[in-house]
């Protein structure tokens, strides 16, 4: 199954952007090279720039779909307002006509992590994210708490059981009410101190080497970390259904102090938002995302049963 969607490249970007965006970076660009990965369904490209600078930018239009460059404008507000010390693109600049809105950031020269992912890669992320502990929530940053954010995501499992869908699995179909019932306490235990991407995955993980660099940012809140760790860890069983995720669990200090009454909590709020989300038409230009959250769903929730068998 495809993980990602068709994108348009730079040059089919309309030329009023283009231009928009030299006269924001002061150079021309003279070689793009078109990134794959993720369900944006607007540009992504790996820019050389006359002056021999590279820079990364992409754009988004309302016309193919408004919640895109709504996200762009939110990434732009955020990214540009991040400590330097977070492991995280800068932004350069941001293009918005009002139709169009371009990002330029910094170009990270790395990788995503190969799926099934493999141990260093992942130990590397977890570390990273245990480190952000220590980086303070920035004054003038204001962003959502995570279980606030979270608090409509997790009752997946209450629109199931107002609205039933035969795809959903008969494990889950026998338990939705204390699926529903769980997911709320998920949503609680997600709250924290630490500033947190809030959506992360292999395609929103660059592997450098000084170490891994989160990019996309506009989901970012205030909350519990080991949320977007469990997050990594779900990423991999998706790919991978013989991946001990447990082990990490166990042995990983950025889980250090979880129980595991909460870690079961916020599996069911996240399999009830795959549920949910993989049921609903396809956004537009998104083709392929119902099926990969209807992937992600089979894999938590099989993670789920097997931590309360």
């Amino acid at each position: 199954m495809s993980r990602t969607d068709p994108r348009i490249t730079w040059g089919e970007l309309p030329l009023q952007v283009r231009d928009g965006v030299e006269r924001l970076l002061g150079d021309s660009v003279i070689d793009a090279v078109s990134q794959s990965g993720g369900f944006s369904p607007g540009s992504a490209d790996r820019v050389l720039l006359a002056s021999g600078r590279r820079a990364f930018i992409k754009a988004a239009s309302v016309d193919t779909n408004h919640v895109t460059v709504k996200l762009h404008r939110a990434e732009a507000a955020i990214t540009g307002a991040l400590p330097p010390q977070l492991p995280a693109p800068e932004l350069l600049g941001m293009y918005d006509d009002g139709t169009w809105v371009a990002l330029i950031l910094t170009d990270v020269a790395g990788h995503h992590p190969q799926e099934p992912w493999i141990a260093s890669d992942l130990a590397a992320v977890l570390d990273a994210l245990a480190d952000m502990e220590h980086i303070e929530v920035p004054s003038g940053l204001e962003l959502p708490r995570y279980e606030e954010a979270l608090s409509e995501d997790f009752k997946g499992w209450e629109r199931l059981i107002a609205k039933p869908s035969e795809s959903v699995r008969p494990w889950a179909s026998a338990r939705l009410e204390l699926l529903a019932a769980m997911a709320a306490r998920g949503t609680s235990a997600s709250a924290g101190r630490s500033l947190v991407h809030g959506d992360l995955r292999a395609d929103n993980i660059l592997l450098t080497e000084s170490g891994p660099v989160l990019v996309d940012w506009p989901w970012a809140c205030v909350g519990a970390l080991w949320v977007d760790a469990l997050g990594v860890l779900a990423s991999a069983k998706t790919f991978d259904h013989t991946f001990n995720a447990e082990t990490w669990l166990a042995r990983h200090r950025v889980f250090t102090g979880v129980s595991d009454g909460d870690v079961n909590d916020v599996l069911a709020g996240l399999a009830g938002y795959f549920a949910d989300m993989s049921r609903r038409p396809a956004p537009p230009g998104m083709p392929s995302l119902r099926d990969f959250q209807a992937l992600q769903g089979d894999a938590v929730l099989t993670w789920l049963a097997q931590r309360m068998a």
